[in-house]
């Protein structure tokens, strides 16, 4: 862990820039009256020193909590953290009010501080207490559920099927190159398209996931086609299944964001628009080595709470200044199987690296029929890709089904891909169990396929007494064929190389009219392994082996304190005063009990004390300050809220509050709450 504490210095100024008036009201809680005339720094130098008091650290440390102990887990972890990210650091666990409570009461027992940097406040660990809050800070156990261990060889049951996978990836890929004409004019994908997708990808929207795989750069847009791009496919099959996995997962990640992000009655016109490629070349990047890191962090052979996911993955977010949403992250991997959810009720989840070595079995394809082909996982994804090149996908979901038709082996002779190399790749991926009878279909299918061709390439014509320059090098050997005397075909993106050879061979006047400009796809290299610039934190894969935490000793020595209290003469109000200060743990010995200079705060009226419930309710709604509610309507359960108004009815006053995390307005009787407690704001606001 990295040094979390600043020096003493630099809590010491952040505290002078505090408002004078709780600068003062601090200092009066631990000193009682201050004499005049005051230094200020000779005030907060005494206050260090108090601090230093063994006794007061041995109190201070005795009334950490476990709520406590999460906070300044929390607030190390992240290293300075704004108050947004412990909020959603604490997200359904802690109500914003509550997190609000036990901070600014940490703020009160000199455990927390705020500062400014760069327009940003910060909230930070008191480096005076730092050897009694190392070791807090240190456990980060209690920020994460107890996780229980599976069998060495993990494989979590999953209650969906995953969207993303090497087999799929191969099957879409087969799909796409099944349609001619793949998108309306408007970039939304044909509904014949839509609907064949709905029997091949059962539960796929197929515009998300084509969308992100061109984010990718997997697939291209040419008019109304979507086409691979091959160079880009050879390079992922470069990569390990769980690399290919974690892109995937960024690219599904970054296009939810888009699509969150834009507005939905312009979303398919515009937001596929702007699906380049090179424009999230760094996004894609970034998002990859995040995800590696965070599935680096977790323990293959443990099942984790879904909150605990979220949490470490808005640490590692703040540490890396990743920009990302982590519930669209959590759903990407879940849909690309690096996450597996094991239990339905309790929403635990398990990693899946896919990083298993496979079974060695020569059969990884296997004949349905002649021409029906089930692919096994344990394929090589280059293997995948091959033979979607001339098979078309029938299904995917329990079993991968391809079939070998005619216009899938149509398709692959049209790429150069000969009958006899189909056969050689089935017969290797099947154990050599391919049918004579598929074999046969398929050679006469490529003696039909030569038989009537359109070629695509350049086109070189030559008047009779130019025809010489065939004969002459380099040209000659661009020449794939002569289609009449005097005209030629050459091979396809051979333009510049000749007119350069005929430029040598002294011809300085060439015709080049224009035709259909074609789309090219620009290159790029869009994935290099995942990596990360910072080592992987493990989480804790058990509970925590330290002694837990209990409320005994801090019980003991506040009983203390009430009992000292009560053998003091203060009148009811500042009996009350001290009291309060004795349940919030602010008195740390016994002089701030008999020297306290008492300016009286009420903060909460209890029961009967119906004048006072009203003080606390207007004070809460003139500072918009949240406040704690028991009532029996709540079945005597406190909750939080911000307190609107008070409305009178019929004789009977009524609070209209919003309860925290809830927009529903509540009116209750005023007489009837149990307890109203107005929360604090920070002593560090001005």
């Amino acid at each position: 862990m990295k040094d979390i504490f600043r020096s003493v210095e630099f809590w010491k100024s952040a505290v002078m820039t505090m408002p004078d008036s709780s600068f003062f009201e601090l200092l009066r809680s631990v000193f009682g009256k201050i004499k005049t005339p005051f230094n200020k720094q000779q005030l907060l130098k005494d206050l260090k020193n108090f601090l230093l008091r063994e006794d007061i650290q041995k109190t201070i440390a005795a009334y950490i909590d476990e709520n406590d102990a999460k906070i300044i887990a929390a607030t190390a972890m992240f290293g300075e953290p704004v108050q947004a990210e412990l909020e959603n650091f604490f997200s359904g666990e802690l109500s914003y009010v509550q997190l609000q409570d036990i901070i600014v009461n940490l703020e009160e027992r000199f455990i927390l501080y705020r500062f400014k940097e760069d327009n940003t406040t910060r909230i930070a660990l008191n480096p005076v207490l730092e050897q009694i809050l190392s070791p807090v800070a240190a456990d980060i156990s209690l920020l994460f559920p107890p996780v229980s261990q599976t069998d060495a060889d993990f494989s979590a049951p999953q209650t969906a099927p995953e969207l993303l996978n090497d087999r799929i990836l191969a099957a879409l890929l087969s799909f796409s190159c099944q349609w001619e004409l793949f998108y309306k004019a408007e970039n939304v994908i044909r509904k014949q398209v839509i609907e064949a997708g709905k029997n091949c990808f059962p539960g796929m929207e197929l515009e998300t996931v084509f969308g992100s795989l061109q984010i990718l750069g997997l697939f291209y847009t040419d008019g109304d086609r979507l086409l691979p791009d091959k160079k880009r496919f050879d390079d992922f099959c470069l990569l390990s299944a769980r690399e290919r996995s974690e892109y995937c997962c960024a690219a599904l990640l970054v296009y939810n964001e888009i699509k969150t992000s834009a507005n939905t009655t312009v979303y398919r016109t515009d937001v596929q628009a702007v699906i380049l490629p090179p424009l999230f070349k760094n996004k894609i990047r970034e998002t990859v080595n995040f995800i590696h890191k965070l599935l680096d962090s977790f323990d293959e052979k443990s099942l984790y709470a879904e909150k605990t996911f979220k949490r470490f993955a808005e640490i590692l977010k703040a540490r890396t200044e990743t920009a990302l949403n982590i519930n669209l992250l959590l759903e990407a991997l879940e849909k690309t199987g690096l996450v597996a959810e094991a239990s339905k009720d309790s929403k635990q989840l398990g990693i899946n690296l896919k990083n298993k070595a496979k079974k060695f079995d020569d059969k990884v394809i296997a004949f349905d029929s002649d021409s029906s082909i089930i692919v096994y996982p344990e394929i090589d994804f280059s293997d995948a890709v091959n033979i979607a090149g001339f098979l078309n996908i029938i299904e995917t979901g329990a079993v991968v089904r391809f079939e070998l038709e005619k216009n899938s082996a149509v398709r692959a002779f049209d790429k150069n891909t000969s009958a006899d190399q189909i056969i050689e790749l089935l017969n290797r991926l099947s154990g050599g169990r391919a049918e004579q009878t598929l074999a046969w279909n398929l050679k006469d299918w490529e003696k039909r396929h030569g038989e009537v061709s359109l070629k695509k390439g350049v086109v070189l014509t030559l008047a009779q007494e130019k025809r010489y320059l065939t004969e002459i090098k380099p040209l000659s050997e661009m020449i794939s064929e002569t289609l009449v005397p005097g005209v030629y075909l050459l091979c396809e993106n051979t333009t510049d190389e000749a007119v350069g050879a005929l430029h040598s061979a002294g011809i300085d006047i060439i015709s080049r009219k224009a035709g259909k400009k074609e789309n090219t796809v620009l290159p790029y290299n869009y994935f290099p392994p995942p990596s990360s610039n910072v080592s992987p934190e493990k989480i804790p894969v058990s509970a925590s082996t330290s002694a837990p935490k209990t409320e005994s000793g801090a019980n003991t020595i506040t009983a203390e304190f009430h009992a000292m209290l009560q053998k003091l003469h203060f009148s009811k109000a500042e009996h009350d005063e001290l009291s309060a200060r004795i349940n919030r743990r602010l008195v740390l010995c016994e002089a701030q009990l008999k020297d306290a200079d008492i300016r009286y705060e009420k903060l909460e009226a209890r029961h009967m004390d119906y004048a006072g419930k009203q003080i606390i309710a207007k004070q809460a709604i003139a500072q918009q300050s949240a406040v704690e509610i028991l009532w029996p309507g709540g079945k005597e359960k406190s909750f939080f809220g911000i307190p609107k108004a008070l409305e009178k009815e019929e004789g009977e006053l009524f609070l209209v509050v919003v309860p925290a995390g809830n927009d529903e307005i509540m009116r209750i009787p005023l007489a009837k709450i149990s307890l109203l407690r107005r929360i604090k704001k920070s002593i560090f606001e001005t």
